[in-house]
């Protein structure tokens, strides 16, 4: 028997666990409990994709003469060789059946309907695509012609990361989702509720603690709540996530509670650990801590424990155990090595801080706790926790899932990561801010950072401004060219329709992204349409951003907010363009063709100039380090020639580095008697010294023996160690 199940429902992602179970997992042992997780969603998966189901699939299809689209006609025709080849292709993205990867690569190995179209535009990636590579783009593809078979004649929600997404978007009342709940069982729910059974038969939890973290999910926990009060009343369920967080702020509809008995906001820690002590108690005034309940037919917020929460560094570390790690499928749906990593390879997910250390951008939910609850950790835990991840899940592998990572504890990071000698992959979410500067960006890809994404958003200096970013598009190519040069990819989020933004700021942004694009330093990118959030500060004061909101009556989940923009523009018009041209820009073609003709109808021409993204990296200011800045020498030990240089008569002893990096050899000269001073310093300075000095100290010491320490600092040796050894923090 479990004190806990802890069940992430249908469907998150195909390739790593969702990570919120696993936190409370964490915390949950910290504090004696017993508990099981599963990721319901994976193995739903799992179980459909195989011989035995595909068969009874096409089947079905064909009795209930369900099959209409010539697609579905098509892959029903091939309904033998997708049965032949899914169990092969299942392993294979699992890794586990490596060399079918040649096999796959023929292109006459797997079936191919209609998501095989786009190969013609993909083809020239395959020529530096690795085969590995290439065989999961073409076996993603054809496992996504199956979904649409599935959806088309099985059941029309189903979708790989989400399930009836549609039924838990703004669900302003909760009467669609009753009636589909009153509907028969289709064949997705009955696999989801065998496995559910399944897990119930062997652990007997005492309460079920479902996490949804996207709407996508919404529906499957419903399912599953149903299915647990009629199979097993005594059972209590408890629902938490993102969400609720964010959509069930303002429930007060008592038919939720027909499936569940308590829903908690925000943190989940400390109300899932009263829920539970609830269990036991006899006092119907029991205090809980943001939970809903029901009382006497109607839904009541619970927040009355006087219990503080726990801080971050007394939750445990995040616990992976139960969860069918390698059974997880790497899947890559477009052929971009960034765009790539939300999808393909485990990765154990971590947050460096709770919250969101800017919290301003007034279309974030920044009112809420997610956000606006800044609570940093510190370096040496979160790499004691990447440690101990490491040695339960074998693997190396860390995607930080921050709102946007700390510049400072991200170089804090790096360091500690670096002195530890501890080999990882890593990559996190940032705003592009002027404190990833060259150095830092190289001391994090040091450190085993191999990607960034942030928010470029509408790429407007006045939109920007009106966001409240914080950063500037001059500043966001700077950042992003640093880095790129030090070898970290850059995905972008963008942005269209704020309020305000006028058709000509529309084109001008597409054009600044194709900029960013055309010179390399961006590699990655995706457009979405505003939306209009209850907790965000334009969703409080819509008013003065030219806003009109349509509020609906909220008993169930209230966060969009439909509403018309002032301005009358159609917004939403202008998506397949943006988003066309930037498939094209990801794939490195189409910088030729001017950005308005992206488009089906008229739209003006743009105004920035062809070059204002490159003046934007070339104008940067020379950095002058601040004496407090730090050097922190991550190179080996140098190789010393001493020689003699004889000019006009007088003899100069000089002293030849010669540093052996990675990838590259470095060569400088200095005077011999200053060559040795750089060498004592090297000791010092060496990233594993804890005690490092800072260059206002550095000064003291050369000047104590030498002329003027700018000079010597900001000579052409050191200059070229500055690129290559020295890093200035």
């Amino acid at each position: 028997m479990k004190d806990f199940l802890l069940i992430t429902p249908p469907f998150t992602q195909l390739n790593t666990p969702y990570p919120a179970t696993a936190y409370l997992k964490g915390f949950l042992n910290t504090k004696g409990f017993s508990s099981y997780q599963m990721d319901l969603g994976i193995e739903v998966i799992l179980e459909l994709f195989t011989s035995k189901r595909l068969g009874f699939i096409f089947e079905t299809a064909f009795e209930n003469g369900y099959i209409q689209s010539a697609n579905s006609q098509r892959i029903h025709s091939l309904r033998n060789e997708y049965i032949q080849s899914i169990d092969s292709v299942i392993l294979f993205l699992q890794g586990k059946n490596p060399t079918l990867a040649r096999q796959i690569c023929t292109m006459n190995f797997l079936p191919q309907a209609s998501r095989f179209e786009e190969l013609a535009e993909l083809e020239w990636a395959f020529g530096s695509m690795g085969i590995q590579d290439q065989a999961k783009h073409l076996a993603t593809l054809y496992l996504e012609d199956i979904s649409d078979f599935i959806t088309e004649c099985i059941d029309e929600n189903f979708g790989f990361s989400q399930y009836a997404e549609r039924l838990g978007r703004s669900a302003s009342n909760f009467n669609e989702i009753y009636e589909q709940l009153e509907e028969d069982l289709n064949y997705i729910d009955s696999i989801s509720l065998q496995l559910l059974e399944l897990t119930i038969q062997e652990y007997h939890p005492k309460l079920v603690c479902l996490s949804v973290p996207f709407p996508g999910n919404l529906f499957s926990a419903f399912r599953c709540a149903q299915y647990i009060k009629e199979k097993h009343p005594s059972i209590k369920i408890a629902m938490g996530g993102g969400f609720p967080n964010t959509e069930l702020r303002s429930l007060t509809e008592p038919r939720v509670f027909d499936f569940f008995d308590f829903i908690s906001l925000d943190d989940g820690e400390l109300p899932i650990e009263l829920i539970y002590k609830s269990l036991s108690s006899f006092n119907e005034s029991f205090n809980f801590k943001r939970t809903y309940i029901r009382e006497n037919g109607v839904v009541i917020y619970k927040n009355n424990s006087q219990v503080n929460d726990y801080r971050q560094s007394e939750l445990g570390t995040p616990d992976y155990s139960d969860l069918m790690l390698d059974r997880y499928i790497s899947v890559i749906g477009v052929a971009n090595p960034m765009h790539s990593l939300w999808s393909d390879g485990r990765w154990n997910k971590l947050t460096m801080a709770h919250g969101c250390y800017w919290g301003k951008c007034t279309f974030c939910d920044i009112s809420l706790d997610y956000i606006k609850l800044y609570e940093p950790l510190t370096a040496t835990l979160l790499v004691d926790r990447m440690e101990e991840i490491i040695a339960q899940t074998g693997e190396t592998g860390f995607h930080f899932v921050d709102e946007a990572a700390p510049p400072a504890l991200m170089r804090a990071l790096a360091i500690e990561i670096i002195r530890r000698k501890l080999v990882v992959t890593w990559w996190t979410n940032i705003r592009f801010e002027k404190s990833f500067t060259s150095t830092l960006c190289t001391l994090l890809k040091h450190s085993g950072c191999i990607a960034i994404s942030g928010g470029l958003e509408v790429a407007s200096d006045r939109l920007l401004k009106l966001i409240d970013k914080g950063v500037s598009v001059e500043q966001v190519a700077r950042v992003t060219r640093n880095l790129t040069d030090s070898g970290i990819l850059v995905h972008s989020y963008l942005m269209y329709g704020y309020p305000t933004q006028t058709v000509q700021e529309t084109i001008d942004s597409l054009e600044m992204v194709r900029q960013l694009f055309e010179l390399g330093i961006i590699q990655s990118g995706f457009w979405h349409q505003f939306a209009l959030t209850t907790h965000s500060p334009i969703g409080e004061s819509p008013d003065e951003y030219g806003l009109v909101p349509e509020y609906d009556s909220i008993s169930f989940a209230h966060n969009d907010i439909q509403f018309k923009d002032k301005t009358g523009i159609n917004h939403e018009k202008f998506s397949f363009g943006l988003k066309k041209s930037l498939f094209n820009f990801m794939h490195g073609i189409g910088f030729d063709i001017p950005v308005n003709d992206w488009f089906e109808f008229k739209v003006p021409k743009t105004k920035i100039r062809a070059d204002f993204i490159e003046l934007a990296i070339n104008s940067e200011p020379f950095p002058v380090a601040k004496p407090s800045s730090k050097p922190i020498w991550l190179g080996g030990t140098p190789l010393i020639s001493n020689y003699s240089v004889t000019k006009k008569g007088k003899t100069k002893e000089m002293t030849e580095l010669t540093i052996h990096l990675k990838d590259d050899c470095v060569e400088v000269s200095m005077e011999e008697s200053k060559a040795n001073w750089f060498l004592d310093q090297i000791k010092t300075l060496s990233i594993y010294n804890t005690d490092q000095r800072t260059i206002a100290q550095l000064k003291i010491d050369f000047e104590a023996n030498f002329d003027d320490f700018e000079i010597f600092w900001y000579s052409k040796a050191i200059m070229t160690l500055k690129e290559t050894g020295i890093l200035i923090i």
